[in-house]
Protein backbone atom coordinates (compact mmCIF):
# COMPACT_ATOMS: atom_id res chain seq x y z
CA UNK A 1 0.00 0.00 0.00
CA UNK A 2 2.97 2.59 0.91
CA UNK A 3 4.78 1.70 -2.70
CA UNK A 4 1.06 3.15 -4.01
CA UNK A 5 1.10 5.98 -2.31
CA UNK A 6 4.34 6.46 -3.22
CA UNK A 7 3.95 6.17 -6.68
CA UNK A 8 0.85 8.45 -6.72
CA UNK A 9 2.73 11.60 -4.78
CA UNK A 10 5.52 10.77 -7.42
CA UNK A 11 2.57 10.89 -10.46
CA UNK A 12 1.16 13.71 -9.02
CA UNK A 13 4.75 15.86 -8.59
CA UNK A 14 5.29 14.72 -12.43
CA UNK A 15 2.55 16.56 -12.76
CA UNK A 16 2.82 19.42 -11.36
CA UNK A 17 6.42 19.53 -13.04
CA UNK A 18 4.98 19.27 -16.41
CA UNK A 19 2.10 21.53 -15.73
CA UNK A 20 4.69 24.54 -14.53
CA UNK A 21 6.70 23.62 -17.94
CA UNK A 22 3.62 24.43 -19.95
CA UNK A 23 2.24 27.23 -18.06
CA UNK A 24 6.12 28.79 -18.14
CA UNK A 25 6.55 27.85 -22.46
CA UNK A 26 3.06 28.66 -23.54
CA UNK A 27 4.21 32.17 -24.90
CA UNK A 28 7.21 30.95 -26.31
CA UNK A 29 8.47 30.28 -29.85
CA UNK A 30 8.52 26.69 -31.13
CA UNK A 31 11.94 26.09 -29.59
CA UNK A 32 14.95 25.45 -31.80
CA UNK A 33 16.56 22.32 -31.26
CA UNK A 34 20.17 21.01 -31.99
CA UNK A 35 20.83 18.94 -34.66
CA UNK A 36 23.56 17.06 -32.55
CA UNK A 37 25.94 16.16 -35.83
CA UNK A 38 23.31 13.33 -36.66
CA UNK A 39 23.08 14.74 -40.02
CA UNK A 40 19.88 15.01 -42.08
CA UNK A 41 16.60 16.04 -40.77
CA UNK A 42 16.85 18.35 -37.29
CA UNK A 43 15.78 16.31 -33.71
CA UNK A 44 11.80 17.92 -34.19
CA UNK A 45 11.60 17.21 -37.67
CA UNK A 46 12.75 13.50 -36.88
CA UNK A 47 10.35 13.42 -33.54
CA UNK A 48 7.31 14.87 -35.95
CA UNK A 49 7.16 11.90 -38.04
CA UNK A 50 7.41 9.25 -35.19
CA UNK A 51 3.96 8.08 -33.97
CA UNK A 52 3.36 9.70 -30.34
CA UNK A 53 1.66 7.50 -27.93
CA UNK A 54 -1.73 8.99 -26.61
CA UNK A 55 -1.78 10.39 -23.40
CA UNK A 56 -5.08 12.53 -22.11
CA UNK A 57 -3.82 13.21 -18.43
CA UNK A 58 -4.48 10.04 -17.13
CA UNK A 59 -5.06 10.00 -12.85
CA UNK A 60 -3.64 6.70 -13.01
CA UNK A 61 -0.15 6.45 -12.04
CA UNK A 62 0.95 3.36 -13.90
CA UNK A 63 -0.94 4.91 -17.15
CA UNK A 64 1.27 7.97 -16.75
CA UNK A 65 4.53 5.90 -16.28
CA UNK A 66 3.67 3.68 -19.38
CA UNK A 67 3.24 6.63 -21.53
CA UNK A 68 6.90 7.59 -20.37
CA UNK A 69 8.37 5.33 -21.12
CA UNK A 70 6.93 4.55 -24.51
CA UNK A 71 8.29 8.94 -24.82
CA UNK A 72 11.64 7.75 -23.56
CA UNK A 73 11.69 5.09 -26.39
CA UNK A 74 11.11 7.68 -29.16
CA UNK A 75 13.80 10.01 -27.44
CA UNK A 76 16.65 6.90 -27.79
CA UNK A 77 14.97 6.37 -31.30
CA UNK A 78 15.97 9.30 -32.65
CA UNK A 79 18.67 9.89 -30.72
CA UNK A 80 17.81 12.71 -28.78
CA UNK A 81 20.03 15.17 -26.29
CA UNK A 82 18.99 15.43 -22.78
CA UNK A 83 19.13 19.08 -23.42
CA UNK A 84 16.42 18.62 -25.76
CA UNK A 85 13.84 16.25 -24.36
CA UNK A 86 12.30 18.43 -22.03
CA UNK A 87 11.56 21.32 -24.81
CA UNK A 88 10.35 17.88 -27.32
CA UNK A 89 7.73 16.40 -24.54
CA UNK A 90 5.85 19.87 -24.16
CA UNK A 91 5.96 20.23 -28.00
CA UNK A 92 4.08 16.76 -27.91
CA UNK A 93 1.81 17.58 -24.58
CA UNK A 94 0.92 21.22 -26.54
CA UNK A 95 0.20 18.97 -29.75
CA UNK A 96 -1.77 16.36 -27.93
CA UNK A 97 -3.60 19.15 -26.18
CA UNK A 98 -3.23 18.02 -23.09
CA UNK A 99 -4.02 20.04 -19.89
CA UNK A 100 -3.39 18.14 -16.56
CA UNK A 101 -4.96 19.44 -13.20
CA UNK A 102 -3.34 19.12 -9.99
Amino acid sequence: MQGLVQTMQTHAQTQAAVQAQLQAQAQAPAPVLQDHGHGGLSIMERFKRMTLPSFKGESQPLLAESWMREVEKIFQAIRCAEEDKVSLAIYMLQVLRVYVLV
